[in-house]
Parts: structure tokens; sequence; C-alpha cells
């Protein structure tokens, strides 16, 4: 890599400065328009209202979205290193658009409501979600933890905004319309977004910047190869703590409108409500955990939010209060975003930011794997037992054999030449 001081303050430089700034807040502007995929709860009652699904066919629709989310982006990761953030980026738009109108058009078909929606739709995201964390890592090697947070936060939050429009359109328009509507403008802000996302100038680094020896402490000397990183345990360790993370936070959200109905009493316009509130804490933890995780390490980070998580589930698993509720999903939100935020930046520190695009691209079919395994667990021993009690008690349990993990991981030694 140059060296910092190969790089003089040239009017050039400055402009390059200015431009990753630019370049960050396209990211978060395509991070929110597909971060609506959160407000899919919303959707939930009235699907099975109008259509006659159960539960679980609704909530499957949504866990194959995560899933196809999860290999899209690794297929996203792999096409940026040939064509470059901007054609990948307008690909998204189409798919996440498109599959979202087409959702609409198709919502009495279960078979066909499911390929618009979770292949279609999931695939856009999933090519989408990748370019922001991606192309970020490699502009602001400065700041890994916080702008990964940054990018993912718009991600997080993209339910604040969609939940409640989303709520009145399917009371003013019907379900139908809704989805049309919303396919429209994810289009435009994806695609639109991906026009000022570029990857920076060959062996980028901000002028004077070298790392703290804290930090170097905790990176790898060498940029492994996508290949290289795959035979490393590192790798599979990261797979897992994102995994378990993301399984415990993503039940909650797949359940957040009607479990919030169920346990409290309230209408469906204040269970909207506490799904804009978790988003809020979804968008906030990404950036609260990534920024912190500068200071105090990614693996202190996970370590803390699994044990902070082992208790808010099991206090959920007793709450009866809407504002109780509301502050446990809240926190256990918070840490589901701080996994998003924080993991990017603990793949480029262990394995480099060269190939993360394809190293966390493929990192992340455990969010769609935990996207099937999370909402279907609560799913189901919710209609087992009638109620929530015992699938969040269960989950407190795994969320605590999960710190086992960030107790035991370490940085892979780099073999051979750096």
């Amino acid at each position: 890599m140059i060296s910092a001081d190969a790089i003089p303050a040239t009017r050039e430089t400055k402009t390059i400065e200015g431009n990753r700034w630019l370049i960050a807040a396209a990211g978060v502007v395509m991070q929110v328009a597909l971060g609506a995929v959160y407000a899919w709860s919303v959707f939930r009652i009235p699907l099975t209202k109008q259509y006659g699904y159960t539960v679980s066919q609704v909530t499957l629709v949504f866990e194959i979205a995560i899933l196809t989310l999860g290999f899209a982006a690794f297929a996203g990761g792999l096409w940026m290193k040939r064509a470059g953030p901007r054609v990948v980026g307008i690909a998204a738009g189409v798919c996440y658009g498109l599959g979202t109108i087409l959702a609409g058009q198709w919502a009495g078909n279960l078979m066909l409501f499911t390929i618009a929606y979770g292949i279609l739709g999931g695939t856009g995201l999933g090519l989408g979600y990748i370019i922001p964390v991606a192309t970020l890592i490699k502009w602001f090697p400065d700041r890994r933890g916080m702008i990964t947070g940054i990018a993912v936060a718009g991600f997080g939050a993209g339910a604040l905004v969609t939940a409640p429009v989303a709520a009145r359109l399917i009371k003013g328009v019907g379900i139908p319309e809704t989805f049309g509507i919303l396919g429209v403008c994810y289009f435009c802000a994806v695609a639109g977004a991906a026009l000022f996302i570029k990857n920076p100038p060959e062996g980028y680094s901000p002028p004077g910047w070298r790392p703290a020896p804290s930090e170097q402490s905790q990176r790898t000397a060498k940029d492994y190869t996508f290949k290289e990183a795959l035979c490393t345990w590192q790798w599979y360790a990261l797979w897992g703590i994102l995994f378990l993370n993301t399984t415990a936070g993503i039940s909650i959200i797949s359940q957040a409108s009607p479990m919030a109905q169920e346990i409290s009493h309230v209408t469906a316009a204040a269970a909207a409500g506490l799904v804009g509130i978790i988003s809020i804490a979804n968008g906030s933890g990404r950036f609260l955990w990534a920024w912190l995780s500068d200071f105090i390490g990614r693996r202190n980070v996970f370590l803390t939010m699994f044990l902070l998580q082992t208790v808010l589930f099991f206090l959920l698993s007793r709450a009866g209060d809407f504002a109780v509720l509301t502050v446990l999903a809240a926190m256990v939100l918070l840490c589901y975003g701080g996994g998003f935020g924080t993991m990017p930046a603990f793949a480029a520190d262990y394995f480099g930011p060269s190939n993360v695009g394809s190293i966390y691209g493929l990192m992340l079919t455990a969010w769609g794997f935990a996207g099937v395994v999370g909402p279907a667990l609560i799913a189901h021993l919710r209609e087992r037992t009638g109620h929530y009690g015992q699938a969040l008690q269960l989950i407190a349990a795994i969320t605590l054999v999960s710190t086992l993990l960030p107790l035991v991981i370490r940085p892979p030694k780099a073999r051979g030449p750096v």
C-alpha cells in the first residue's frame, strides 16, 4: 500500500477527501431504501386477512428475501471486482424495485408472490447491500468501524420511514398499490445513489494517517484473497458470530407488530410505531457499536452485545407492558444493528480491505440463514405454545452460549509474503 506521506496535500487530494464524504452520503441513501425490508411485519396482518395466508407463510416470504440477500451479496462482491459499484448498484435498483412492484401484482398467489419479493427483490437487496460496505471501507481506512456503522445505519433506519408510510398506504389504497408505489421509490433511490459511488484510487490512504499501535495489533498485515480467507478458521468463526447475533435480533423484527398487539393489546397503529422505534434502534446501534469498536475492539463489542442480549431476551419473555416491551425490544435491536455495523470492519481487520467485497459478501450468507432460523423459530414456537415466552427464553440461552466465539477468536497469522 502507498504510504500516507507519499500523497501530498494537493488540491486534487482535497477533492478526493470531499468526494469520499459524498460517496458515503450516497451509500446511506441506498441503504435506507434497501432497509425498508425491515418494515415487513407491517404487512403481516393485512396479508393474512386479505389473502388468507398463515403467519408462517407470510413469514416465509421475508425469510426467503433475507436468505437470497446473503447469496446475492456474495455475487455482488465478486461482480464489483470486474464491473465496479455503479453497474452493480443499478442492477440492484432494478431487481429490488421490480420485485416489489411484481409482489403487489402477484400478492394473491403465494408462489408468485414469493418469487417476486423473496427471490427477485431479495437479489436486489443483496446486490445493493454490499456496495456501500465494501466501497467505503476502502475510502475510510482511518475510520473503519465508524464508516461501516454509518454505511449500514441507513439500512437499519429504513423501516422508520417505510413502516408508517406503508401502514397508511395499505389502509388508503390497498396492498397491491402500496407495493407498486414503494417499488418505484426503491428503484429511484437505489439506482440514483449508485451513480455517485465509485472506488478510490489504488492504494488510497488519507494524507498523514497511520494506524495506531493498538489498531495494528488487531489487524492482519496481509491482504487475503477470497480463497485464502476461506482456508482460515477465523472466517467461519466470524460467520458464526454474525449468524448468532442476527438470529436473535431478526426474530424480533419479523414479529414486532403482531407480538406487540398480542402481548400488550395495543392497536395496529401503535404496533407500527414500535416498528419505527426499533428501526431507530437498529440504525443507531449500527453506528454506536461500530464507533465504539474503534476504541475497545471488535471482539469486546460482540462479547458485550451477547451478554446484554441474554438478559434482554429473558426479560422480554416476562414483559407485558407496552412501554417495557418497547424499551427491551429497542435494546435488542441496538445489538442487532451493532453486529452489522461492526462485522465489516472486523472482516477487514482480519483479512484486509482489498477483497472484503467477496470475503464479507459470502459471510453475509449468515444473515440469510439467520433470516430463516430466527423468524421460523419464534413463529413456530408461538403457534405451538400460543405465546412468545418459550421462544424468547430459548433465544436468551442461545445468546449466552454465543459469548464463547468472541472470547476465543484472534487475528489469523499470515503465511507467505505480506
